[in-house]
């Protein structure tokens, strides 16, 4: 299979050596690497508005009625469109392309030492769907009435109805740029899994593939059969947004509970579709930086398969409030449970790589440990909110906001900066500034608990999320709340500024960075034995031949403390 594989990408074009025009080459590429970069630019963008909108929210909230600058006054329809989309953006349209299908892109083909992905023109088409995702979503914040307003879980019968919801044609468009996005990412999926399944190198077991790959390759499984209730929910919300149909209309004999069964056993898997390849991303660095054996290879692997299995019979925890019965309460927070288990035997592996490393704190390495640090405090404040009991006090409070942050922050941002700063010179050529991205890590990493520790003590004082302005609620409105939310908004000033050296250090060392060797982290996955940056068809004439697994650091009897996999055994004899 990995022949044909071969031969296919051979047949699409991959060897021809004619110089390719400006828009052959980096719009309508086949190259696995142009279209993780063009994942990974997207990506970077929209994150940026993402980013943009939040401030703008928070602003509302520390300041209510006041004109914020660079928007203006925030309206409430306004505020409600920017925290949908906000959060919209950042798990549609930064986690995932940049955790999945950016590095998914660029590193399967290198780090399992083949060509391309073995259907080129197929992963072209995922990325010009996703593109046309994007394109429709921020359309839909120019419409009539604007963006939509009704949260990025769109609840039944808010989004189902315009009289509700306020937006006749930006819920629509959101809707569909979300099932376009979502297209988008099973065509790229197809490719992840076969490419991995069918075109490793020679000699490469599965047990030798890096953890990276194989993170990316059950998200994407995971994605895959996750997602179709969600699709049929979106089609049938289309319908009643469109045509008038009823099936989440109560009054017509719909039920807007429904939604949130279709919608929830999506979404909780979703979380873990972007986690693993942030797990995966960890993985490898940080057993490059403690020059260390990854701990428990296969238990990590195994940890991860039962997560995404468990990850199918926790969704209702969502829905404690919504009138479910308590026994089935009982049950789903007893799976939740349960799923901390695969999720803590990963994390303490992590810590058991590092005990007794010779660590090195680049910038890579110092995200990475971040992530553990700050992905710990979401995953225990999570055991809380599983608990029906407490739920029942806690939901739809600030609680709530500040440990999904606690979650997603270490995977959207956290983990990706770890990864960037990590492939940079693979991937351009050059190295990123150590000393600014330092800089970046200690101005991203304080400000972000400065942000939402606070939103723990309003969430646990009953300060309700989606409040507009909280000087309509006396009781909720007191100088320490407010104080708390004038702090937290400050800490978000403080990150966003902070980012700015992160991209100025990205554009700058992508033409001054000081030039990269093929391998200047002295690692062991294939994707360093390719030149930096990797030229058309990744390797030459000569696909590599794999020894051994990845992670082979600080090995007895070897002057180097590294092992790479693509070198024969005589070769690494001690002279």
């Amino acid at each position: 299979m990995a022949e044909v594989a071969t031969q296919t990408a051979h047949q699409d074009g991959h060897h021809d050596h004619e110089e390719p025009s400006f828009w052959s080459k980096y719009v309508f590429s086949t190259d696995h690497k142009i279209i993780g970069f063009q994942y990974l630019f997207t990506g970077l963008a929209m994150a940026i508005i993402g980013g943009f909108f939040s401030y703008v929210f928070r602003m509302q909230l520390a300041f209510p009625g006041s004109s914020v600058p660079f928007y203006g006054v925030v309206s409430p329809a306004a505020y409600n469109m920017l925290i949908t989309n906000h959060g919209t953006i950042m798990i549609f349209w930064v986690a995932m392309p940049v955790l999945i299908a950016a590095l998914g892109n660029f590193l399967i083909p290198l780090m399992i030492g083949c060509d391309d992905m073995v259907f080129p023109k197929l992963n072209r088409l995922s990325y010009q769907i996703f593109l046309l995702s994007t394109i429709v979503l921020i359309a839909s914040f120019f419409v009539p009435q604007g963006g939509f307003g009704g949260a990025w879980t769109s609840y039944t019968p808010l989004s189902a109805k315009a009289e509700y919801n306020g937006t006749p044609f930006g819920a629509p468009l959101w809707l569909l740029a979300v099932t376009l996005e979502i297209v988008a990412f099973l065509i790229g999926g197809i490719n992840f899994i076969t490419t991995t399944m069918n075109a490793r190198a020679k000699g490469m077991k599965l047990y030798d593939i890096p953890m990276v790959v194989w993170m990316i390759v059950i998200a994407s499984i995971l994605f895959m059969a996750s997602v179709g209730p969600l699709v049929a929910g979106a089609v049938m919300l289309f319908f009643d947004q469109v045509l008038g149909t009823s099936f989440f209309d109560p009054a017509a004999g719909g039920d807007p509970v429904l939604w949130q069964h279709l919608f929830w056993f999506f979404g909780h898997p979703e979380v873990y579709v972007v986690l693993l390849p942030a797990m995966g991303v960890v993985a490898e660095i940080m057993c490059t930086f403690a020059r260390k054996k990854l701990f428990g290879y296969k238990m990590i692997l195994y940890s991860s398969v039962g997560l995404g299995i468990l990850s199918f019979f926790v969704w209702a925890h969502h829905q404690f409030i919504s009138g479910v019965d308590p026994r089935a309460a009982y049950l789903f927070t007893t799976t939740t449970l349960l799923i901390s288990i695969p999720v803590a035997i990963m994390l303490f592996a992590f810590i058991a790589t590092l005990w007794g490393g010779s660590i090195k704190f680049n910038t890579p390495m110092l995200f990475a440990m971040a992530f553990l640090g700050e992905f710990l405090i979401g995953g225990v404040t999570g055991i809380w909110l599983g608990s029906s009991g407490v739920d029942v006090y806690l939901h739809d409070t600030y609680f709530v906001l500040a440990h999904f942050h606690y979650t997603f922050v270490p995977i959207a941002v956290i983990a990706v900066f770890a990864a960037i700063y990590y492939w940079f010179p693979k991937m351009f050529g050059r190295m990123m500034n150590d000393t600014w991205g330092k800089i970046h890590f200690w101005g991203t990493i304080i400000p972000f608990n400065g942000i939402f520790l606070p939103l723990f003590v309003l969430g646990a004082s009953g300060q309700h999320r989606r409040i507009y302005n909280f000087q309509n609620f006396p009781d909720l409105a007191s100088e320490n709340f407010q104080d708390l939310r004038i702090f937290a908004t400050g800490s978000l000033i403080v990150l966003i500024l902070f980012q700015i050296p992160f991209f100025v250090n990205f554009i700058v060392s992508l033409k001054r960075g000081e030039k990269a060797s093929r391998n200047p982290w002295k690692s062991n996955t294939l994707e360093w034995v390719a030149p930096s940056p990797p030229p058309h068809g990744n390797f030459g004439d000569e696909l590599p031949v794999v020894y051994r697994g990845p992670y082979e650091y600080s090995v007895e009897d070897r002057e180097e403390d590294y092992w790479p996999q693509n070198q024969p055994p005589q070769a690494a004899a001690r002279s």
